[in-house]
């Protein structure tokens, strides 16, 4: 579940005359997770120091996980405590870390929670408030920042809106197939459009970096994968039509067809990039057959290829569809669908 933070209470800091240690600890662990700061602990719940120490030793109750944050349990914390212990470890001690004023979640962490498929959960990128400084861990790696962006919760997780999170990613991921890779999930899961991922790239000054301005030029023009950045590369290099990527087709009527990976609507060519892991069930795979057979019972010449074809023989894929493209042309009635969507966007200078 996702909120959106519009409001932050100030951070109020409490006395407690009558309320019992274990009470407000147990209060604090079911609003966090079952985590705890030592501040929260000593302040709030006023447990001692002392047995803060004698709890967390050796087949003690509860786990130190993060210099000054407590797992309030003996089993191993799953990967919503990991990532909600990094914010506890960056929040400023005396706000409330779930306020997501002072630390929020960003970069991979933030994708991994939101399904976004190889974002890596650790290290965690925190974002906090600049100047202030914090001690990096094999855990946290605290960011420093004077754009404060506004902030979500994801799954009760302080967190930056997806489309931060991906630039956060960018700007410290190295692998320009990686890049490529979650920005696509990114903006294929929906969680973001093409023009507000690049303009939030284009305001972190991220678009200088050639992987970066790659990615951000393929998402504009409507790529998805990396298998399908890898086929739009092989066909920039020949003298074939550029296609629109990711159209959406209609009959005439308006009735919806496909989406195939690339088309060239001139010359009603389709081209289909199928994953293996996407097939593995019967059912995935008679919609990919019944979606092709769509596509050709209105005209449309296909082209049938996996990722590890572009990858490893692209000649075969571009010999058969230069084919199919000479074909097309000598054809005495054009197709009839019409291609919505995506076409072919120039990237405005950053």
């Amino acid at each position: 579940m996702i909120t959106t933070h519009t409001a932050h209470a100030p951070t109020q800091t409490k006395t407690h005359t009558t309320t019992q240690p274990a009470t407000e600890t147990a209060r604090i662990a079911r609003r966090q997770l079952n985590l705890a700061t030592r501040h929260q602990l000593a302040t709030a719940a006023g447990v001692p120091g002392g047995t803060i120490t004698s709890r967390t030793r050796p087949g003690g109750p509860w786990q130190r996980l993060l210099p000054r944050v407590y797992l309030l349990q003996t089993g191993p914390p799953d990967h919503r405590q990991r990532a909600l212990a990094a914010v506890l470890y960056a929040a400023e001690p005396a706000a409330d870390p779930l306020s997501g004023d002072t630390a929020a979640l960003t970069g991979g962490a933030a994708l991994a929670l939101l399904g976004i498929r190889d974002a890596p959960y650790l290290p965690a990128d925190v974002l906090i408030r600049a100047p202030r400084r914090l001690a990096r861990t094999a855990e946290v790696a605290p960011l420093p920042t004077s754009r404060w962006p506004r902030t979500i919760a994801v799954s009760g997780i302080p967190s930056t809106r997806p489309v931060r999170a991906a630039a956060d990613y960018a700007a410290r991921a190295q692998d320009p197939d990686r890049i490529r890779s979650t920005l696509a999930h990114v903006v294929q899961a929906g969680w973001c459009h093409p023009q507000d991922l690049h303009a939030e790239l284009r305001a972190a000054r991220l678009l200088t970096r050639p992987a970066i301005r790659a990615a951000a030029a393929e998402l504009l023009a409507g790529v998805r994968s990396v298998a399908e950045a890898r086929a739009r590369d092989t066909l920039t290099a020949t003298d074939l039509p550029t296609p629109l990527w990711n159209a959406r087709l209609h009959t005439p009527d308006g009735v919806f067809l496909a989406s195939p990976d690339a088309y060239w609507p001139d010359e009603g060519v389709a081209l289909e990039i199928d994953s293996a892991e996407y097939h593995y069930t019967r059912d995935a795979w008679h919609a990919t057959l019944r979606r092709r057979l769509r596509l050709e019972s209105h005209g449309i010449l296909v082209v049938s290829a996996t990722p590890s074809m572009v990858r490893d023989t692209p000649e075969e894929v571009l010999a058969a569809l230069r084919t199919l493209l000479t074909l097309a042309t000598t054809r005495p009635t054009p197709p009839t669908p019409r291609a919505r969507g995506h076409v072919q966007l120039e990237l405005p200078v950053p």
